[in-house]
């Protein structure tokens, strides 16, 4: 470009137009807008001004005459949402009565035999469901719903709640008669989505019809009425039913093409508030940040100040240390687990042997007989081929062919579409070390057998050897009672807490792999674009489906205890989970082929039938929180951005994070010089009894010798509804020479009952 030697006035003359672009540039992107949520002291209004809404107005009037209020949040937060720049965003933070202006976040969604797994055709036996649950209302916050599903009829109940507030709003294919005694209200929340992330598409309803399927699944599976005949291409067939199948359904759709936005979410959450429902269920998630700066958590606290439980889906990044999202100690944070069913194909191969995978076949046309099998490495045109990235193959090479493909990159259904692009009948997924043995099931558009990581060397180790191999895929249907039963599910995000570790999260697991429940007719079960197979139900995978499974079982507990708050619904959840198979050895973890730890696992595996009947519980009140935020030594400001009001830490009085009265120990040995003595943490606790009259007797283990465990009394005697408060005394002997954790468990039993609670132990 510069054929000519540069003169000291080019030279500047260069500079200064690069300083003037760069400019240029840096005004540009100050004069971008992008959504902000602001956080109002609502105390400080002026006396003047008769509605809140009115002084949000003005003061963004006062640093902008362009900025609009996207949403004005009147039970969530004290707050609106807004397009601003960041010269407005400066402005803003500077009046009287903004406490923080937070940027917009971006969530995702985090994607039948349960029922009797759980126990759940037992619960009529106990409790008059039809009656008490009936008058159940589960929020949930998704993708929508279908209505047209058979999982929301609503012949069997009765008036809709006199306690509901919401509505049905009507929008693209929707309209109010959409609604009925069991989908009682359904509305949908765009305006955040349409300003960060543009206009929808159009195959986006704008409406709260359901155009991807998630949010369907996950309110039938919480509460979905029975239906007779359910299957997906004849797997799992039997009855379908939610886990409280007589409670009512609110939708408030927040996710729209796998984006839910932080402003969206926060006034569905507003919404459901207003609308008096009993539950929210939320299946979405974002990276774990502080308490204050968590739109998730800030509408959470706001619910559970209303007595409304809200639960969420623990995240789908596991078995990585410390994944967890939507940890806030007043929230039920679900992992997943597997339940005992599954849908076994086997891969036969030329040289005799056969390999065992799953897989959900439609029953179209696949060889019955030996075909060649090809490695996709081996078929390659463009880099990627051993993956089956999209058009990688050479279909010279596929046609005709069963092709192995390696997991990783793209999603497990987009490889079968890929193969059978380019010409392959069929396909073996294969697992990397990093997976494991771990498998899904997917309706893949063609025949397919997922395997596990031995399977995969040992196939991989045949393609290399044989001179022409081939294989065919032999489909065993739907197959009950696998044992070991439940599992943990590697992808299940795991602890420690990394906002607080002291706080041991997940809570537990529930069923979360290879679930059957309701779905869309507007996308086939891949989603997938080319998939044009409509099904009435799905079979999905994911902490998405945990959550509802959770969702629903609180309901039957507020059903039975209506005045529990939720913190006392939680605890009962956790102390009666349980963290061993029948035959008293613990619970796998798929990650590692082992026993799971709490960091995985939580305090157990969900247990219904027990939590109706949980004898203690830990119960937490609004202000127990407020406490728990001044441990963590939160200025005024940032409380108030959590809790709506004005909140002043006693100087005087001593807070701190373990005396939260959580039904679970994370114990966090802080640094100390290898000369000092042990190491000491107590946490205190308060037990009430929700039980009949008796005395319970505390028990302690630990893998941990170098860490002794004293409970201080050992032995509570209760009358009915009294409490009772014991601290917990953990002395580390001497320090680790190396990062360590251990685990344990407290239970506190009466001979009949058992209030169990998991310990995570870890040096920071």
């Amino acid at each position: 470009m510069f054929d000519k030697p540069f003169s000291a006035t080019t030279f500047v003359l260069f500079f200064i137009l690069c300083d003037v672009s760069l400019a240029t540039i840096e005004n540009a992107k100050d004069n971008q807008k992008s959504t902000y949520i602001v956080h109002v002291a609502k105390s400080e209004m002026p006396k003047i001004l008769n509605h809140h809404s009115i002084w949000y107005r003005s003061i963004l009037k006062s640093i902008s005459n362009s900025a609009e209020i996207l949403y004005t949040y009147d039970n969530a937060i004290h707050g609106f949402s807004a397009r601003l720049t960041l010269e407005e965003t400066q402005l803003l933070k500077s009046q009287i009565g903004i406490l923080k202006v937070l940027p917009e976040k971006i969530y995702k969604p985090l994607t039948t035999r349960t029922p009797q797994f759980l126990g759940l055709d037992k619960v009529t036996d106990m409790v008059s469901e039809s009656n008490a649950t009936s008058d159940i209302i589960i929020g949930l916050l998704d993708t929508g719903v279908w209505p047209e599903s058979k999982s929301f009829d609503d012949v069997e109940l009765g008036p809709v709640p006199t306690s509901w507030k919401g509505k049905c709003e009507s929008g693209e294919n929707f309209t109010a008669a959409n609604c009925n005694k069991k989908l009682i209200g359904a509305r949908f929340f765009v305006k955040g989505y349409e300003a960060s992330v543009g206009p929808l598409n159009a195959t986006q309803f704008r409406s709260p019809r359901d155009s991807d399927g998630h949010g369907t699944h996950t309110a039938s599976t919480a509460a979905g009425s029975a239906v007779k005949g359910a299957s997906l291409f004849g797997y799992a067939s039997g009855i379908a039913r939610g886990m409280a199948p007589h409670a009512r359904v609110a939708i408030y759709k927040v996710c729209w093409e796998d984006n839910c936005v932080g402003s969206d979410i926060l006034a569905a959450m507003d919404a459901a508030i207003s609308d008096n429902v009993n539950v929210i269920s939320a299946s979405l998630g974002g990276q774990a940040v502080d308490y204050d700066e968590e739109n998730l958590a800030i509408g959470a606290f706001a619910a559970m100040e209303k007595g409304i439980v809200v639960a969420c889906a623990a995240g789908n990044d596991g078995p990585t240390d410390s994944t967890l999202q939507n940890v806030a100690p007043w929230m039920i944070t679900v992992g997943a687990g597997t339940i005992d069913r599954d849908f076994p194909v086997y891969v036969k191969l030329g040289n005799g042997q056969h390999y065992s995978g799953v897989s959900i076949h439609d029953g179209s046309l696949t060889p019955r007989t030996f075909v060649p099998l090809i490695y996709a490495g081996n078929a390659r045109v463009k880099i990627g081929a051993e993956l089956c990235l999209t058009d990688s193959l050479d279909p010279e090479k596929v046609k005709g062919k069963i092709v192995f493909c390696d997991r990783g990159n793209i999603s497990r259904v987009e490889k079968g579409l890929v193969v059978k692009s380019a010409g392959g009948v069929g396909m073996v997924l294969g697992n990397g070390e990093i997976d494991g043995e771990e498998l899904v099931a997917d309706a893949h558009i063609l025949g397919t057998a997922a395997v596990g990581f031995s399977a995969s060397k040992a196939i991989k180790m045949y393609l290399q050897q044989a001179q022409n191999p081939t294989a065919t895929l032999v489909f065993q249907g739907t197959v009950v009672g696998i044992e070991p039963s439940p599992i943990v599910s590697a992808f299940s995000a795991r602890g420690p807490n990394p906002i607080t570790p002291d706080i041991l999260k997940p809570d537990f697991i529930a069923p979360g792999v290879n679930i059957l429940a309701a779905f869309t007719k507007d996308a086939g079960p891949t989603n997938l674009d080319q998939d044009d197979r409509r099904v009435d139900f799905n079979i999905i995978t994911g902490t998405s489906m945990s959550c509802p499974h959770a969702s629903g079982i609180a309901a039957l507990i507020k059903s039975v205890y209506p005045n529990w708050s939720p913190a006392a619904i939680r605890s009962a959840l956790m102390t009666t989970a349980y963290v061993s198979y029948n035959n008293g050895k613990k619970l796998l973890d798929s990650a590692t082929n082992g026993p799971s730890t709490p960091f995985a696992v939580g305090a157990g595996h969900v247990n219904p039938i027990a939590s109706l009947n949980p004898g203690l519980v830990y119960d937490l009140t609004a202000d127990d929180y407020l406490n728990f935020l001044c441990a963590l030594n939160y200025t005024p400001e940032r409380i108030e951005a959590v809790a709506r009001r004005k909140v002043s830490c006693d100087a005087q009085k001593h807070y701190s994070v373990t005396n939260l009265n959580y039904p679970s120990f994370g114990v966090v040995f802080k640094p100390v010089a290898r000369s000092s003595n042990a190491t000491i943490v107590k946490h205190e606790r308060t037990l009430t009894n929700v039980g009949v009259a008796g005395t319970y007797k505390a028990s302690v283990t630990l893998d941990i010798p170098s860490v002794n465990i004293t409970v201080e009394p050992n032995v509570l005697s209760f009358n009915k509804n009294e409490k009772k408060s014991y601290t917990v005394i953990f002395k580390a002997s001497h320090p680790p020479r190396r990062s360590q954790s251990g685990f344990g468990r407290l239970e506190w039993s009466n001979g009949k009952t058992i209030v169990g609670s998991p310990i995570s132990i870890i040096w920071e």
